[in-house]
């Protein structure tokens, strides 16, 4: 979304609609340089990109959730929902662009404008909320990210600390053993906040974008070590189940669904391209990349480490100089990475607040808004202790609602005026009836799960097995 949408400013402002450098960082995916143009091959890698976080590393659980046979064919099912209602997105903005002589439309401008054009005056004279519905979505997901990220990077900074004395050269299969914790979980949140805070006081896309390339290189190296190890020896599934509890599947929906959110980043993708008739062939190719390395991350994590899965599969790698590498890797990747997440919330409400005062508090209340929000994040991962359940959270209220529920709303809006068939009339009411219902239900079960007693939830600290 762009700096002016929430404003009251005109959406068809060039800054709003034409802002080509800025299109991947509005959409929670940065672009890698300043360049205006992108050939299919980086439009590939920023795809990759966007679609590759800390929700990688969570599938393992989630497979878990699901059961060994349910797990991948649900991974399955989801992506290739997620990458139709992609599709679907696309469309809608092509067909919209081409209606109203717009250059480029973002997620909150194709749903504003489809809502504008539809039959309905009710929904026509409202179609601004529309806009901002899916801005509002977009802050909950990113500043959602950020709290999983906080939590990530101290679950791992807690592990590597606290278990650095007993590290070897031999990598040998974790094992369970009682350490006395020198300091909580919280504390390494609180010693982590700092530094974010003033990463995130970096504003220059030029110096972001530099961060974005040694994300890229660490969580590659790291990802490639992690298949390494849990490709060797593992056991044979007899003892897995291959369906799990049903209540255990909605927080396995929730992560699935935070995992593949990548829906608000395709309309600035194709808008960066030379040659935007090539989208669709690099979303397909991307997507079934991403689609093929989620299955494989979630179901041989699970078959390797099996009932002792963790929120994070980071947590279960054996306590050597090596693999304390990925831990260090992918910590220092998704560190990078929380600045690039940030900035897009952060576009959203800091002009918001900075419009409010004279130009000589502008500064200070810019840095106060992003202080405040930093310090949000880290107040919902200290609230909510458990990496598992705010993904699956985010997962549910937001993400789902982004990728699986208002896409199929907007082909009907956008599309029914013009004699559009009722089979895809139906197959986008069953579409968002399944998101919905995902939604209400996988943000039950986690809202339920955390309030249970710590007692008899599964704890994410794994500060007991080396």
């Amino acid at each position: 979304m762009s700096k002016t949408s929430l404003l009251g400013q005109d959406h068809s402002s060039p800054l709003s609609t034409h802002s080509r450098p800025r299109a991947l960082l509005e959409s929670g995916c940065p672009l890698a340089g300043e360049a205006s143009e992108l050939s299919p091959a980086q439009t590939l890698i920023h795809l990759l990109k966007c679609n590759v976080g800390t929700g990688l590393l969570g599938l393992p659980l989630a497979v878990k959730n699901a059961g060994l046979l349910v797990g991948p064919v649900s991974l399955l099912a989801i992506g290739i929902l997620t990458v139709h209602c992609m599709v679907i997105l696309l469309n809608c903005a092509q067909h919209l662009t081409q209606r109203l002589q717009k250059t480029f439309v973002n997620y909150g401008e194709t749903t504003m404008y489809s809502l504008e054009c539809c039959a309905s005056p009710w929904l026509r004279t409202h179609s601004a909320w529309g806009r901002y519905a899916v801005s509002f979505l977009l802050i909950v997901t990113q500043l959602g990210f950020c709290s999983v990220y906080f939590m990530f990077m101290a679950d791992n900074l807690q592990q590597i600390v606290e278990e650095a004395h007993v590290l070897s050269n031999t990598c040998q299969p974790r094992r369970a053993l009682e350490l006395t914790p020198l300091l909580g979980i919280h504390s390494y949140m609180l010693t982590i906040l700092p530094f974010l805070i003033m990463l995130v006081f970096i504003r220059n896309l030029k110096l972001l974008s530099i961060f974005s390339v040694l994300a890229n290189v660490t969580t590659l190296g790291s990802t490639a070590l992690i298949f390494e190890y849990i490709v060797q020896g593992i056991p044979y599934p007899s003892n897995l189940p291959l369906m799990a509890n049903w209540k255990t599947f909605l927080l396995f929906f929730g992560t699935t669904i935070f995992t593949f959110e990548g829906v608000g980043m395709v309309l600035p993708l194709k808008n960066q391209m030379k040659n935007p008739q090539k989208f669709s062939i690099v979303l397909y190719l991307g997507m079934s990349l991403v689609i093929a390395l989620y299955i494989c991350m979630g179901t041989l994590g699970y078959m390797k480490f099996g009932s002792d899965t963790q929120a994070s599969i980071t947590l279960n790698l054996p306590n050597c100089w090596l693999y304390l590498s990925v831990k260090v890797m992918y910590s220092v990747g998704i560190f990078f990475t929380y600045a690039l997440q940030f900035h897009v919330p952060a576009e959203i409400i800091v002009p918001l607040a900075v419009s409010q005062v004279s130009e000589s508090w502008a500064l200070l209340v810019d840095l106060a808004v992003r202080t405040a929000l930093v310090c949000l994040t880290c107040v919902s991962a200290i609230l909510v202790p458990r990496l598992d359940l705010v993904i699956s959270l985010v997962g549910s209220v937001s993400s789902s609602a982004l990728a699986l529920v208002i896409p199929p709303l907007l082909e009907i809006v956008t599309f029914y005026p013009e004699d559009m068939s009722y089979v895809t009339v139906a197959k986008d009411i069953v579409i968002s009836t399944l998101g919905l219902l995902g939604c209400i239900l996988g943000t039950y079960q986690a809202i339920y799960e955390w309030a249970q007693p710590i007692s008899h939830a599964v704890a994410n600290s794994t500060g007991v097995y080396v």
